[in-house]
């Protein structure tokens, strides 16, 4: 089990020493957190960090998971992609089964907490069916800068109901709703599988584990397979790039258990990798391996992010924190983590041609690959490490506690 003091090295004992005395205040209360998966995406990763180390301080936290089951997670995606701007047919059939999956679940699950924090839209109607005794926080991690307006309608029913929504990035905070608006942008954990440190020698069995040759430049993108990661597009750019310089693609992808698409967009992408020529230099990977991840991103010469839509893409950081020089589309929550040619590289995610441009560049300079990582670390240092994110939740559970 890691604790907060095991990031002294890497945050200094003055941030450790202030997330202390912010604890006293709280000392014996319990929070609660609920979300629709324990592993697979960002909010689950964040909450497998942040869980332990708020216990480690001295606050009662927890994690469940709303029961659902594959019809509840069909509307929820549909939910998702209509949050992100999708058109959607909203039926009284879709909105009656999202509701009974909240209901029937708190038959099973008593909330008796100092505080509630329900992360994204799966279990947001559970206020409707509690005697509300405790402030309840609605944590959104997606882009709902321009939402469907009919399901952003609907749900707007429930988020009235509580008493702080809180969101990753100031585009995404809304005018039409009166509850108070709080944005925290998310983090990374750098002690984690995913980001802790590895030796070469790891780095090299894992790429071998994974049938991943290193006679080539390697250009890489790990995300969901899903549309609004784009990984169609991933591959009419790598062809781009490959035309300029011999490289291999790397996508990899997780299968999350709230995501009933990306089965059927990965076996698309399959298809179309199996058309080209050169199959053997794109390598798909569905592995739920965090130093596989790690590996990828410390080895490869380029990281690439080309979403469509992102609510903030913690990919992006997780890549900088290593070094890695990256290329990403300049939408939703990516900017506020790559600094245009001084962290990385921001282009508009349809520009399929600029893309290509920044990938070959970097593959071509290495004292610019050089120079981006260096300052990409230090930029995730400062904003998104996981005691960051510890701070702002207990200003955040103490300020709604004490109203």
């Amino acid at each position: 089990m890691i604790h907060l003091v095991d990031y002294r090295k890497i945050v200094g004992d003055k941030i450790i020493t202030n997330i202390y005395q912010q604890a006293r205040s709280l000392y014996r209360k319990r929070v609660i957190n609920l979300n629709s998966t324990y592993m697979g995406g960002g909010v689950a990763e964040i909450l497998g960090s942040l869980v332990p180390l708020m216990n480690d301080i001295g606050i009662d936290t927890g994690w469940r998971i709303i029961r659902g089951n594959s019809d509840l997670f069909e509307i929820t995606k549909k939910f998702h992609n209509a949050l992100q701007g999708d058109s959607i047919h909203l039926t009284n059939m879709k909105k009656q089964l999202y509701i009974r999956a909240s209901e029937e679940f708190s038959v099973y699950t008593h909330l008796n907490h100092d505080c509630v924090i329900i992360h994204d839209p799966q279990p947001l109607p559970l206020i409707n069916f509690y005697t509300k005794q405790q402030p309840w926080l609605w944590r959104c991690h997606i882009d709902i800068s321009h939402p469907n307006e009919n399901l952003w309608e609907f749900l707007k029913g429930f988020i009235l109901k509580y008493d702080l929504v809180v969101v990753s990035s100031e585009q995404y905070k809304k005018e039409n709703i009166y509850v108070e608006q709080r944005i925290i942008p998310p983090v990374i954990d750098p002690l984690s599988p995913k980001n802790k440190e590895l030796s070469e020698r790891d780095i090299h069995k894992f790429l071998k584990k994974y049938n991943i040759p290193t006679d080539k430049p390697i250009i890489t993108q790990i995300s969901r397979f899903d549309k609004w990661k784009d990984p169609e597009g991933v591959i009419r750019v790598y062809q781009k790039v490959k035309k300029k310089v011999d490289c291999r693609l790397v996508l990899c992808g997780s299968m999350a258990a709230d995501d009933p698409e990306g089965l059927k967009i990965f076996k698309k992408v399959v298809r179309i990798a199996n058309h080209l020529v050169d199959t053997g230099d794109i390598i798909l990977i569905t592995s739920e391996n965090n130093i596989l991840v790690n590996s990828l991103q410390r080895y490869s010469d380029v990281i690439i992010q080309k979403s469509l839509r992102e609510g903030f893409g913690l990919v992006v950081s997780e890549a900088l924190w290593k070094k890695a020089a990256v290329v990403a589309s300049n939408v939703g929550g990516i900017p506020l983590q790559i600094i245009d040619n001084e962290t990385g590289f921001l282009v508009e995610p349809r520009d399929e041609d600029t893309f290509a441009e920044r990938i070959i560049q970097i593959l071509k300079d290495k004292q610019l690959a050089e120079r981006l990582g260096k300052n990409a670390r230090e930029h995730v240092r400062e904003k998104f490490l996981i005691t960051r994110l510890i701070s702002d939740y207990l200003d955040m559970i103490k300020g709604v506690i004490s109203k």
